[in-house]
């Protein structure tokens, strides 16, 4: 969760590798291929910072939720590297409990989760790694409920996003470690040796040396806003958000920005982190009907025709899935800060898969995106498009999501799809009060 960072952030502003070459531009011959940099580099280094190499988006739009694998919400998805099915049509994925005895995947009775299970703490995710089995999931502090998925019948317009857009089955988390490090990756392409949630990092912890991603675009005028409902993210930066509090508005403005066609070049878009981020122990219904209103402001607003926006999820949140989270550039050399009893690691490797799709008029049809991709590749988009030197190592690695769009061909959402209604019509009324029994007997 955000927690209380932003919040008091928010309250006092308002109360106030391989060297590149030449990377090219959009041609009819399709996009430049990711080719990967370092710290400082621009994808072209033949053109200024700030050359817009990517003018068929103008809007593009992060909707990052909260705490689950792929496997949890898209395992059971029919496309996509998911669940492994029996002839029964059931998952046949399992883990161990402390006794040896299997815990197999099973459906949720219903759309509630426990209020403190499953854990994506650096130690629980570590364990839940088990040096790349993914067989730890349920002798963590996750527990039996880590085996958990959910299905189209629970989250339909999810289920009608990812089966329409293009999914993305290789997108991971950036860090084995919480909320407050994944975010940190999106905004700066570092952790800056943060693993958890801890509240004196943002209130007296070190800054990224080269900025955040607002700040870069800042430089050359480029427009965004953080449109919070509950608390912002920049706000983890609390340098950043004094600066910009101009920038950090309520939701309501998202819509009416959709609305007018004068969404910003990047918006970050966020839930209530109280109720609807889908964190346990949220109805995960009512973040997913926030998401469609999200969505849908988007995709019938007069800006759709430039638009691209990613949903996705800051980490797995403790929830199983069965690919190994694979090895990753390290984004600086500023070592994970472990205390007794933290097991060893490093910003090395990956954290597990979270469910992702790029929503766009330009999303190839009928396309799954198995290209590793991570928080940074969000980074590595708006610098290929804005042609800006990388933050990091890891963002200057990263792929730039290119795979996941068509640019050179009319494209194929220019008329928005229809999408299947949310389960939940309002964001704000949970439809249940308790998750059922887990493992779920019957699921």
């Amino acid at each position: 969760m955000i927690g209380s960072a932003a919040s008091v952030a928010l309250a006092a502003c308002t109360s106030d590798s391989k060297r590149p070459g030449a990377a090219g531009s959009l041609t009819s011959s399709g996009p430049p291929p990711t080719v990967p940099r370092r710290t400082g580099e621009r994808p072209d280094a033949s053109k200024p910072e700030g050359a817009d190499s990517i003018p068929q988006i103008e809007h593009v739009i992060v909707l990052m939720m909260e705490n689950h694998s792929y496997d949890n919400y898209l395992g059971m998805l029919n496309r996509g590297d998911g669940l492994r099915r029996g002839p029964d049509g059931k998952p046949t994925n399992s883990n161990n409990d402390a006794n040896g005895q299997p815990v197999r995947a099973f459906h949720m009775a219903n759309t509630c989760q426990l209020p403190r299970q499953p854990s994506q703490a650096w130690s629980a995710s570590h364990e839940q790694y088990a040096d790349g089995t993914n067989e730890g999931f349920v002798r963590s502090a996750s527990g039996p409920v880590a085996m958990a998925y959910w299905t189209g019948d629970d989250i339909p317009f999810y289920y009608g996003l990812a089966e329409t857009f293009t999914v993305c089955d290789k997108w991971f988390g950036s860090v084995l470690a919480q909320t407050y490090p994944n975010r940190r990756f999106l905004l700066a392409g570092t952790a800056l040796g943060t693993i958890n949630n801890d509240f004196k990092y943002v209130t007296d912890g070190p800054q990224p040396p080269n900025g955040t991603i607002m700040e870069l675009l800042n430089r050359h005028t480029i427009p965004w806003r953080d449109y919070y409902t509950s608390l912002p993210s920049v706000g983890l930066y609390l340098p950043v958000l004094g600066a910009n509090a101009d920038k950090v508005v309520n939701i309501s403005q998202y819509y009416a920005d959709a609305a007018a066609g004068t969404l910003p070049a990047f918006s970050l878009v966020e839930p209530n982190y109280d109720q609807y981020s889908e964190e346990n122990s949220d109805d995960i219904t009512r973040g997913e009907s926030f998401s469609s209103k999200v969505i849908h402001a988007a995709m019938q607003g007069p800006g759709w025709s430039k638009t691209m926006l990613i949903w996705c999820y800051d980490e797995h949140g403790g929830y199983y899935d069965h690919v190994p989270p694979p090895a990753a550039v390290p984004p600086d050399n500023v070592p994970p800060m472990l205390g007794p009893g933290d097991p060893p690691g490093g910003y090395d490797r990956y954290s597990f898969r979270v469910p992702a799709v790029v929503v766009s008029p330009y999303s190839k049809r009928d396309y799954v995106s198995h290209v590793v991709h991570d928080h940074t590749s969000i980074l590595s988009f708006l610098e290929t498009k804005f042609n800006l030197p990388a933050l990091t190592e890891r963002d200057a690695h990263a792929d730039n999501l290119l795979d996941c769009l068509d640019l050179t061909g009319d494209p194929a959402f220019a008329r928005p799809p229809t999408l299947p209604a949310p389960k939940n019509p309002d964001p704000n009324t949970p439809i249940c009060t308790a998750p059922g029994p887990i493992p779920n007997p019957v699921g």
